[in-house]
């Protein structure tokens, strides 16, 4: 009991410094796009700033809406924290770096990423709010659709393999990264990744012109902090993901000096580094989206798109005798 306590501090502690460090990185880099400073009062370079932040909204005041559920109000911010934070127990940061290295590793992120959207309908309904509930249903609608389309994805991503162990994926990939041969499918997984963590320019549910932000509108101090911790957690885990599946996890580009003498868990970082950073890059370029766009996206090009391309890879591979035995 007290190894696994150690280990869920040693994922848990760094997680929630790089959620903390990864606010401050977007308004710097924005504000860099958009030519201006961004934090940079707060201690040396700003760098004090999400501390500042943090210890802000830890001495506001946990407001609960007179006639909502206080019960599941409470309960919704967690179950949203708590599950962006389970889904990294089966993510391998190096070889043998992974807290459980389970053979359905995949499932259970799968399964976890999909749970998540009762946190966020749960706040919708408990909050007695019609511009909450409205943020949350269309939360519900964008994270189910474009799900569809993640696993899809993740179905020719495992025809290759022949396995659900994360750790087998990277593995694979010794070769050639998936993103090579896979590429349009790493494109409609990024992509896919915006809108499942509700980020530019599919950040509908918080769309503050019609909703007022949403589905945590009736939120304020550490609840609030929850779901902005979750947020920010999942796009982490998002590109972690992406970074297991098609990057080469822990791999590096090329298994030459000086690049093999870098440690596995330093390339995974400056992998997840990169993704994130065309996270903010997004957010800072691109207008959102009406969400009668965001779901003939979904439903009518992802969808579609991702259904011809697992039929036509099992073809190929199976014509090629490429297929893993299982």
């Amino acid at each position: 009991m007290a190894m696994i306590a150690v280990k869920s501090l040693l994922l848990i502690i760094p997680l929630i410094v790089g959620i903390a460090y990864l606010t401050y990185a977007e308004r710097r880099v924005i504000g860099l796009m958009q030519m201006r400073k961004g934090p940079n009062v707060t201690g040396w370079f700003g760098l004090l700033q999400p501390i500042a932040d943090a210890l802000k909204l830890m001495h506001k005041e946990n407001i609960v809406p007179t006639l909502a559920n206080k019960y599941l109000f409470i309960l919704a911010p967690v179950i949203t924290f708590t599950l962006s934070i389970a889904a990294w127990a089966v993510i391998p940061f190096d070889y043998g770096w992974v807290f459980a290295d389970i053979n359905v590793g995949i499932l259970y992120l799968f399964a976890v990423s999909s749970l998540s959207v009762y946190g966020i309908i749960i706040a919708g309904w408990a909050s007695n709010s019609r511009y909450a509930f409205l943020g949350a249903l269309r939360s519900a609608a964008q994270m189910i659709s474009y799900e569809v389309s993640i696993g899809l994805v993740i179905i020719s991503v495992l025809l290759c393999v022949g396995s659900l162990n994360l750790t087998k994926i990277v593995e694979a990939q010794k070769t050639v990264w998936f993103a090579i041969p896979l590429l349009p499918m790493f494109i409609i997984h990024f992509i896919s990744a915006l809108a499942e963590t509700n980020r530019n320019p599919f950040d509908l549910p918080e769309a503050e012109s019609e909703l007022v932000a949403g589905y945590h509108v009736e939120y304020s101090s550490l609840s609030f902090a929850l779901f902005f911790l979750g947020e920010y957690a999942n796009m982490i885990l998002q590109s972690a993901i992406g970074t297991v599946l098609f990057l080469g996890g822990w791999l590096p580009p090329f298994d030459i000096a000086p690049f093999n003498m870098i440690p596995g868990v330093v390339w995974f970082v400056l992998k997840i580094c990169v993704l994130l950073f065309v996270f903010l890059w997004v957010r800072a370029t691109l207008p959102r989206y009406r969400y009668d766009q965001l779901m003939r996206l979904g439903w009518k090009i992802f969808l579609p798109f991702t259904l011809v391309w697992v039929v036509f890879s099992a073809g190929f591979l199976m014509f090629m005798g490429w297929l893993p035995k299982i």
